[in-house]
């Protein structure tokens, strides 16, 4: 049970508790959701290197600009497209406005209401426009600047994530696997051994993101009813290389390395899009105090999670195990007591 090791050690190292002696700095990925163009190139790149399956028939799927789904045990990477009308934005500005309302970093002077004269009517742009660069490589930042100045939100957007196996501190998918197949490694990720695997589905159930998968098919497809996910390229940092979805990424929307600098990088990346007029921007998996004890895949989100379906208060599925176990070793004891009672009742 080592998430109740953890839990009652304090914070440590995963790794260090997984009996590694020297473990490397625990790794990561920080994905800025806010620079994302959904070029599903992650996704690509992902197929490349671990030689995965094609998931499906690849067709849109209807409901976006979609042709996987979700993750699974042959999509490792997945880019959710989400779009938002202006009526959503704004409920997800006041409630990033709550948030930081209750400890977050503080947002800019809000713009006066002179200021919104033309935002949504059609006229010709405020001066208030007037400077921003449209080409800036910030450009998200330059375009929460002119709406906060402009007092007003856009008619439309995409959401876009590229979301993906979030390595958690207390992995339940760890906890529950009766072979051995699911080790952590010393650089603090999780990882499926495919030679060790005996397809049960325990680590499917116990997952409270749904990222682990068995893969369907026969004989003819690689690893058919095995459990997978993403294995954050442990090949490849091993050997000081950027995991393959982190190295395609076109925008950098993706990042790898130690996971401290990548929770410092998303908090800064906050910071800025804070100030410049995104208040909806928030952290998402790192917090050592949530129901996993943080994640090493962090993700700056610009809404609530569920709209990313990610759960907003993530639990390790197996926090209560020693609780069952206790009241289960109870009821079996009080049963024995009774059996007994009734055995020496009856000879008397």
């Amino acid at each position: 049970m080592g998430f109740w090791r953890n839990q009652l050690a304090g914070p440590t190292d995963p790794s260090r508790d997984a009996a590694w002696d020297d473990p490397e700095p625990r790794k990561g990925f920080f994905t800025d959701t806010s620079i994302c163009i959904g070029c599903k190139a992650c996704e690509v790149a992902c197929k490349e290197w671990n030689a995965i399956p094609q998931d499906g028939e690849l067709n849109l799927l209807g409901s976006s600009y979609d042709n996987t789904g979700s993750l699974g045990a042959s999509t490792w990477r997945h880019v959710a497209f989400i779009e938002q009308t202006s009526d959503r934005i704004e409920q997800a500005r006041e409630s990033g406005s709550r948030l930081v309302q209750l400890g977050m970093p503080s947002v800019g002077a809000p713009a006066p209401a002179s200021a919104a004269v033309g935002a949504t009517s059609g006229a010709a742009p405020a001066p208030a426009l007037a400077g921003v660069n449209l080409s800036d490589p910030d450009f998200a930042a330059a375009q929460a600047t002119a709406a906060r100045e402009l007092g007003s939100v856009p008619d439309f957007r995409w959401l876009m994530d590229s979301d993906v196996c979030k390595h958690c501190t207390h992995a339940a998918c760890l906890d529950v696997c009766p072979t051995g197949a699911l080790f952590r490694t010393e650089f603090g990720t999780v990882v499926v051994q495919d030679d060790v695997c005996n397809g049960c589905g325990y680590c499917v159930a116990a997952c409270p993101f749904g990222v682990i998968e068995r893969r369907d098919g026969d004989e003819t497809v690689k690893n058919a009813g095995i459990a997978q996910k993403c294995t954050l390229c442990y090949d490849r940092i091993g050997h000081d290389q950027t995991p393959a979805c982190a190295q395609a990424c076109p925008t950098t929307s993706i990042k790898f390395g130690d996971l401290a600098d990548m929770q410092s990088q998303a908090q800064e990346r906050v910071d800025t899009l804070h100030s410049n007029g995104f208040p909806e921007a928030r952290v998402y998996g790192g917090n050592q105090h949530d129901g996993v004890g943080g994640t090493g895949s962090v993700f700056l989100l610009l809404d609530e999670p569920e709209v990313y379906g990610l759960p907003p208060d993530p639990r390790v599925t197996t926090a209560d195990l020693p609780d069952m176990f206790r009241k289960a070793g109870f009821a079996a004891a009080a049963m024995l007591a009774m059996a007994v009672a009734a055995f020496v009742g009856g000879r008397k």
